[in-house]
């Protein structure tokens, strides 16, 4: 189990992204899924918005404003590169205190009951203030009608492997003009350029190896 804990708020509150992110599959091993402790959390004075075009959200500083997420601690430092990696440039890893919940209360607050107050790493958005939308990011919704494009496995991965260098040139072009077209997981999906970078970084197996 690795001593970093992180705040996340969007995509990476479904396990099977951060699998996905962290171990290269959706649906890991047991043992793996216990190097991890998930729960549920609250980052004060911020805001989350939806992302123009995109199926991910931003969180912002924002005095009066409370975004509910999860608290995630036992991640590596192989974890939190690879993290790094996902969020890309649009996001900047930042310091912040969070407090867990001990009981979720409704979507407005009322009801909850916090715990004490902890430090964790979370991913603020620095992309502009002009890609955002005013509206509340939806979380139900990604999950009922889009995470299914975020979710890849292993044999996913070995299938890309398996291509040859022109094959690979060809679907990472592909994968641009999709891009450049509007790809809503902004590359971050099952077969995206980030999620290659995941798959195919340098020291990939001495990174595996810390988990």
């Amino acid at each position: 189990m690795g001593d970093h804990s992180a705040f996340f708020y969007g995509t990476l509150m479904e396990p099977q992204v951060l699998y996905r992110v962290c171990y290269g599959s959706s649906n890991p091993t047991s043992f793996q899924k216990s190097l991890l402790k998930i729960r549920p959390a609250i980052l004060h004075h911020h805001c989350r918005h939806r992302v123009l075009d995109r199926d991910y959200p931003a969180i912002v500083s924002s005095p009066e404003d409370s975004v509910r997420g999860t608290y995630v601690q036992g991640l590596t430092d192989g974890d939190i590169i690879r993290l790094d990696i996902f969020e890309g440039d649009e996001y900047e890893r930042r310091k912040v205190k969070i407090r867990g919940l001990e009981v979720e209360g409704d979507d407005h607050g009322k009801g909850n009951v916090v715990g004490p107050e902890a430090e964790a790493d979370t991913y603020i958005w620095v992309a502009g203030n002009e890609k955002l939308d005013e509206g509340e990011w939806d979380f139900g919704e990604f999950r009922r009608e889009k995470m299914q494009r975020w979710i890849g496995n292993r044999e996913e991965y070995n299938q890309r492997r398996s291509l040859n260098t022109t094959q690979l040139i060809m679907a990472d072009i592909d994968e641009v003009a999709r891009a450049r077209d509007g790809d809503p997981t902004g590359g971050r999906g099952r077969n995206g350029i980030i999620t290659g970078n995941l798959n195919n970084r340098p020291g990939k197996s001495l990174l595996e190896s810390a988990v």
